[in-house]
């Protein structure tokens, strides 16, 4: 039976971001019989935030962790021996991501927006900018041969926050220290209400207990929350569509 939504790939900064970011639409497409995958970019696979990671795509049923290996912006010890993200060679770090995307073959990828999301977090910036690259170089023979046969995706789009809807999370960042970039509303082409799987989607955020139980990452700033005002949060994911489809007439959707 063919799956009734595209196959999807998200490439994201850190362990917690496919949760917080697109935790819904994976639990959705998951749902629909479509693959669904999660690469990571910063954090070592023997760390503790990939065990967390692994507990929170098993919920999310994304797979199992695929990491990148390079060390967080502000935590070099989270891979030792490995360079920061942000200071690893740009084609190694593209060349990574092709040989994931060539590997799952998603008609669609995910990723941060060009603001490295509300915070301007750096690897969330350098993560959008090697996604952009990536996609569209995965689909060329030529580049990275050794990276496995060409695929080309559908769809690329930005996980983002529109201005309308910040509301009481930028309140709450504002609390701790943190920026709110958010895009303009028009910016926004898929609004996707992940309410028929908010709890998968809260479950996979609190499962990276670490950031749940400090106050200022998000994670941490949901968990202490009424049921009510973290739903309401968590409860839309917003997206803005970054490329064009490959197809004529075939549109992947972040919708249902």
């Amino acid at each position: 039976m063919r799956p009734s939504l595209p196959s999807l790939l998200g490439v994201f900064g850190h362990p917690d971001d496919e949760a917080l970011l697109a935790g819904g639409v994976l639990a959705q497409h998951a749902a629909a019989g479509a693959t669904t995958a999660v690469v990571t970019a910063t954090w070592a696979a023997d760390s503790h935030r990939a065990g967390e990671l692994a507990d929170a795509l098993a919920i999310l049923g994304a797979g199992k962790p695929r990491m990148l290996n390079f060390a967080d912006h502000r935590i070099p010890e989270s891979a030792p021996g490995r360079p920061r993200l942000c200071d690893a060679p740009m084609e190694e770090v593209v060349q990574r991501i092709v040989e994931h995307i060539r590997s799952v073959r998603p008609a669609v990828v995910v990723t941060h927006d060009a603001y490295g999301q509300l915070t301007g977090h750096p690897d969330h910036l350098r993560t959008h900018q090697a996604t952009v690259l990536a996609v569209h170089a995965a689909g060329l023979e030529h580049r990275f041969p050794d990276a496995g046969p060409p695929w080309r995706p559908q769809a690329l789009y930005a996980a983002t926050h529109p201005r309308s809807g910040v509301g009481l999370l930028g309140t709450l960042m504002k609390r701790v220290g943190k920026t709110t970039l958010s895009v303009p509303d028009e910016h926004i082409t898929a609004a996707v209400d992940v309410s028929p799987w908010l709890d998968q989607k809260e479950r996979a955020i609190l499962a990276h207990k670490s950031e749940a139980a400090k106050e200022r990452p998000l994670p941490g700033i949901l968990a202490r929350l009424p049921a009510t005002a973290r739903e309401s949060i968590i409860r839309t994911e917003y997206f803005t569509r970054l490329s064009p489809d490959a197809t004529p007439g075939a549109l992947p959707a972040l919708t249902v």
